[in-house]
C-alpha cells in the first residue's frame, strides 16, 4: 500500500509508543489553551496567507526555550490529538484560503515533515555548500529507520538528487536522516533547525523533533502550517517541482512507488506529500492545477489513504 509511516505494527513503534501515549496524557491540558489561543490568534479563513512564505532571507528574531525555537515568546506546549482531523483549501496564486476546518488545530504531520528536510535540503543547494551530485555518507542510525525507506547501510553513500527524489516519491525515512545528519551533523540538531526555519516561514504551531515525522509527542503541526510550507516549498524552488510530481523513483536497480496515489489518476495533481503513522491518520498535501487555476489541499486525520485520496479529489475538484 505504501504507507510512509508503518503499515503493520512495528518494533520502533511498539518501543515509542506508550511513552509517546504517556507523555500525550501529561501535557493535555496545555493543549486547551492553545486551542483557546489559535481561536483569536488564527488566520482568519478566507483571508491570504503572508506572503512571507518565498523569498524572504530575512530571519525572524527567535528565543530559545528548551532548545526550541519561538517567535519572540516562550513557545506553548503542543498537544496533538489523536488522529485529529483537519483541512484546508489555499488559491495558490492569491493564498486566498477557501475552506477551512479545524486549520489551526495541533496535528501529528507524519512525513509532511519530509517537506521541511527537502526545503532545507534545497536551501544548502541553492548555496552552493551542496550540489545535486554531492554524495552524502550514511549511518547506523539512518540505517536503523523503520519504514517506509530504501534499506540504505551504514557507510554507504547517496547523492543529494537521489536522497531528494526518494524523500519525494518513497518518503524513505533513512534518507531523511542521511540528509539532517549531513547538513548540521545530527538529527537533533537538524530538527532544531527545522524548527527555527518553520517559526521563519510564520509557521506558528509546529515544533519538529526528528527528520522524517516518526511518532513523538512534541513533534507536532497544523494544517494552515503545512499550507504554508508546501506553498513555501513550490514558489522557493520550483526547478524542484517534478520531484513531487514523478510516479515512482528508481534506485540501484529497484522501482519505488510514489506514496502520493492521486498522481496521474487525478486531472492537474502535481504533487505534493503524503504522512502516515497511527498517531497521526492519512494525511496529504496535494497540489493541483486546471486551466491555470492552481490549488493546494491539506486533509490531516484521515480514516484510511482511500476516505483521505476521495476527499482530497472532491475538494479539488469543488475548488476547480
Amino acid at each position: 500500500m505504501g504507507l510512509d509511516g508503518f503499515g503493520a505494527a512495528s518494533h520502533a513503534e511498539r518501543r515509542n509508543g506508550l511513552k509517546v501515549y504517556l507523555r500525550i496524557a501529561v501535557i493535555s491540558l496545555a493543549s486547551l489553551a492553545l486551542v483557546a489561543c489559535q481561536s483569536t490568534t488564527g488566520t482568519k479563513p478566507g483571508s491570504p496567507l503572508p506572503a512571507s512564505d518565498t523569498h524572504s532571507s530575512v530571519q525572524t528574531p527567535v528565543a530559545q526555550t528548551s532548545g526550541v525555537a519561538a517567535i519572540g515568546y516562550a513557545a506553548p506546549a503542543l498537544t496533538a490529538e489523536t488522529r485529529g482531523y483537519s483541512e484546508l483549501v489555499i488559491d495558490m496564486s492569491t493564498g486566498r484560503e477557501l475552506l477551512e476546518l479545524n486549520a489551526d488545530a495541533p496535528r501529528f504531520p507524519a512525513s509532511l515533515t519530509k517537506m521541511m528536510t527537502l526545503y532545507l535540503l534545497f536551501e544548502e543547494v541553492n548555496s552552493g555548500r551542496l550540489s545535486m551530485s554531492s554524495a552524502l555518507a550514511v549511518s547506523a542510525h539512518a540505517q536503523s529507520q523503520p519504514p517506509a525507506k530504501l534499506g540504505l547501510k551504514a557507510g554507504d553513500t547517496i547523492t543529494v538528487e537521489q536522497a531528494a527524489r526518494a524523500m519525494a516519491v518513497k518518503s524513505a525515512n533513512d534518507v531523511a536522516v542521511v540528509v539532517a545528519e549531513a547538513i548540521s551533523g545530527s538529527e537533533g540538531a537538524f530538527a532544531r533547525k527545522m524548527t527555527a526555519k518553520a517559526q521563519a516561514l510564520g509557521m506558528r504551531f509546529t515544533r519538529f523533533k526528528n527528520a522524517s515525522g516518526l511518532p513523538d509527542a512534541g513533534h507536532v503541526s497544523t494544517a494552515r502550517d503545512m499550507a504554508r510550507l508546501g506553498l513555501a516549498l513550490k514558489r522557493r524552488f520550483p526547478q524542484y517541482s517534478a520531484f513531487y510530481r514523478a510516479r515512482s523513483f528508481e534506485f540501484e536497480g529497484r522501482t519505488f512507488e510514489a506514496t502520493n496515489n492521486l498522481i496521474g489518476r487525478v486531472a492537474g495533481v502535481d504533487g505534493l506529500k503524503t504522512g502516515y503513522i497511527r498517531l497521526a491518520g492519512y494525511n496529504l498535501v496535494a497540489t493541483a492545477n486546471r486551466g491555470g487555476r492552481r490549488r493546494l489541499v491539506v486533509v490531516m486525520g484521515g480514516s484510511s489513504e482511500k476516505v483521505r485520496d476521495d476527499r482530497v479529489t472532491s475538494l479539488l475538484d469543488e475548488a476547480l
